[in-house]
């Protein structure tokens, strides 16, 4: 049980810190991601893949 709880803070924290440092469009990859690989839906999975790309590639 100790483990399922420092997993599910570990999530938490790990999308705070997203959310905080990339704004809402973030959060949306993150979620998109997450749920695409959660059902094995590719489209999803590589919707939230290519934002989470996007927001962390260098403009310019």
């Amino acid at each position: 049980m100790p483990l399922a709880i420092v997993a599910a803070a570990l999530a938490v924290g790990f999308e705070q810190l997203i959310e905080w440092k990339y704004g809402p469009m973030g959060i949306i990859g993150v979620l998109a991601l997450t749920v695409g690989l959660k059902s094995r839906n590719t489209l999803i999975s590589g919707i939230g893949a290519v934002l989470l790309v996007m927001l962390l590639a260098p403009s310019g």
